[in-house]
């Protein structure tokens, strides 16, 4: 069933775009070939196969949860552009 330049209308005035007659005569034309692709996906026959939650195979990878030794002060304000008393300082971006 090809969707109609009114149905392609509606959808355009819901989803609140102003298109020119031949932009709307375009989306039909788009709108109709995927509603075909979906008409095929619909006569496939899935009796049998049961449904997965993703289409690929997921597999959490957790490390190991071990506490150990972070950078230390000097080495964490080694590289930033500027420091005082041990802080990052930054920009402000507040306006006044």
């Amino acid at each position: 069933m090809p969707i109609t330049l009114d149905e392609v209308r509606h959808v355009a005035r819901l989803a609140r775009l102003e298109l020119t007659e031949d932009e709307l005569r375009a989306f039909q034309t788009e709108l109709d070939a995927l509603l075909g692709h979906f008409q095929d996906l619909q006569a496939v026959d899935v009796t049998g196969v049961a449904p997965k939650p993703h289409a690929v195979a997921l597999q959490n990878v957790l490390a190991e949860d071990v506490a150990r030794f972070g950078l230390t002060r000097d080495q964490a304000l080694a590289n930033a552009p500027k420091s005082r008393a041990g802080l990052f300082l930054v920009p402000s971006i507040r306006e006044d």
